[in-house]
């Protein structure tokens, strides 16, 4: 099996699942537009490229993109020569896009997943993702030595191709929802005295548990670190798009709008590079430094 593979998208994520590979003994060639993340790549030890062209032909490779219109964009211009077998798209992109790009791989005797991931820059860096696949069989099969890498073989097929990013942004939705629940829940808390640590332990012993309670709030929001390395513009905008997918089939989630609108007022009061957590400023602000002063 060649272990030949290309990361394009060399980001927080990225350039973590680069040096995963690499300490997993592939040989990791890179590519971003971004000066600073090529940088740091190739420090690590990774063979950067300065255009995404000479990556095309390349037997694997793993995207790390903001967007479904990078993506298609990306997948066109690797294909462009022969050799590729298998695209692993770790993005959080469009169930539409995934669909499109698949054929357009499977046209081209490659193949593509939708793989989006959970787990933050640490599970990347570590290779122990989770993953959220959407596949056919044969596609599944040809991305199987790359998933492995990735995840220590921790991912989900979930179905057809696109079916990874349904999965994968309705994860991020109920995420949005549990942040803005346990912020405000936690406020309460302490307007009524009770330590919020002390109040987020108990909640996450209980059937009211989430991540939110058990490890976002206690480890970046109350410690004032708001350092999790996700952006807020990216949690805005990945709730946005599970709304407008869910209403692609007819599906009209209310709760889920509901906490969508509320992460559109946080990015505008708070911009795209503020980090996903600091959602706590303007939904439970009694909770953070500036609060705790203003109180």
């Amino acid at each position: 099996m060649s272990k030949h593979i290309a990361v394009v998208g060399l980001g927080s994520m990225g350039g973590a699942m680069a040096t995963a590979l690499l300490r997993a003994g592939w040989q990791v060639r890179g590519f971003d537009p971004a000066p600073a993340a090529r940088s740091a790549a190739a420090k690590a030890g990774v063979e950067v490229v300065e255009d995404l062209d000479q990556l095309a032909g390349t037997p694997y490779v793993v995207l790390s993109l903001p967007s479904a219109r990078v993506v298609e964009a990306t997948v066109r211009a690797l294909l462009v020569r022969p050799g590729t077998l298998a695209i692993v798209d770790t993005t959080t992109s469009e169930p539409g896009t995934s669909a499109e790009c698949a054929a357009l791989a499977a046209d081209k005797g490659a193949a593509f997943v939708d793989a989006p991931v959970s787990g933050g820059r640490d599970g990347a860096a570590d290779g122990r993702l989770a993953a959220f696949v959407g596949a056919g069989p044969d596609a599944l099969d040809a991305a199987r030595p790359v998933l492995d890498a990735l995840t220590g073989g921790q991912y989900r097929h979930l179905g057809a191709p696109g079916s990874g990013n349904v999965v994968k942004l309705l994860n991020n939705a109920l995420a949005a929802v549990n942040l803005v629940a346990v912020g405000e829940a936690l406020a309460v808390a302490k307007a009524y005295g009770v330590d919020p640590s002390a109040a987020a332990a108990g909640i996450s012993g209980a059937s009211g548990a989430s991540k939110a309670s058990a490890a976002m709030y206690p480890d970046w929001v109350l410690t004032g670190t708001f350092d999790s390395g996700f952006a807020l513009g990216l949690m805005a905008r990945d709730a946005a798009l599970a709304v407008e997918t869910a209403g692609q089939r007819g599906e009209t989630p209310q709760l889920l709008a509901a906490a969508s609108r509320v992460w559109q007022e946080a990015l505008a009061a708070l911009g795209p590079g503020a980090d996903f957590t600091e959602i706590a400023r303007t939904v439970a602000p009694s909770l953070t430094s500036e609060g705790a002063t203003a109180a």
